[in-house]
């Protein structure tokens, strides 16, 4: 055991470890750019390399100016619904809601509740939708990211400013920075990215 303790810590024993760590090392090397060219060699699918090479797979939406409409979640109770202040500037009166419509939303706060009262006629008690409706681009709210939306322009995700009039929990109503045929993607990649269309 003394023999064997003496070689390991002598000179010679060190270079002869040096040496074995280093063998190991450069056959590790030399294993993976192997496995590296034996991957290429069978054409293994790799998905990084093909978003490189042919783009990556997106989900998209061929946008075209068009009439739609939003919904604004509102309670209603006999006729009545109380809105906070940040959300009456998106009720109006002659508004569709439900199978009613509303009649008046008061510009001042009801000092009782501190929310700005909404009068209807027609309007089941519960919770009732009022329609916003418009003409121009919806698309998904999860598709717009801090005003802007990705477009696939020529194979290649660009990133496009667009005008968010307003949108609901789904939907947003874009007015302007998109045209009529563009091809808004939904699926996550980041602009400058190879895109392959998904039909």
């Amino acid at each position: 055991m003394e023999k064997i303790k003496e070689t390991i810590s002598s000179q010679k024993g060190k270079k002869i470890s040096y040496i074995l760590c280093a063998a190991v090392l450069l056959g590790w090397v030399i294993f993976r750019f192997a496995a590296i060219g034996a991957e290429n060699s069978l054409a293994v699918f790799n998905a990084s390399r093909v978003a490189a090479d042919v783009g990556a797979p997106v989900q998209v939406i061929e946008v075209t100016s068009q009439e739609g409409s939003l919904k604004e979640p509102i309670a209603v109770h006999n006729n009545r619904a109380y809105v906070a202040s940040s959300r009456v500037s998106k009720l109006h009166a002659g508004q569709r809601i439900g199978d009613g419509v509303i009649v008046s939303v008061s510009a001042d706060i009801d000092l009782d509740s501190g929310m700005h009262v909404v009068r209807t006629r027609g309007v089941t008690n519960g919770l009732q939708y009022a329609e916003f409706k418009a003409k121009g681009y919806f698309v998904p709210a999860y598709a717009v990211k801090d005003g802007k939306v990705l477009v696939a322009e020529n194979g290649v995700a660009e990133l496009r400013p667009v005008s968010v009039v307003r949108q609901d929990s789904d939907t947003a109503y874009i007015s302007d920075g998109l045209n009529d045929g563009d091809v808004v993607i939904l699926s996550k990649v980041n602009a400058g990215d190879k895109v392959q269309i998904k039909k």
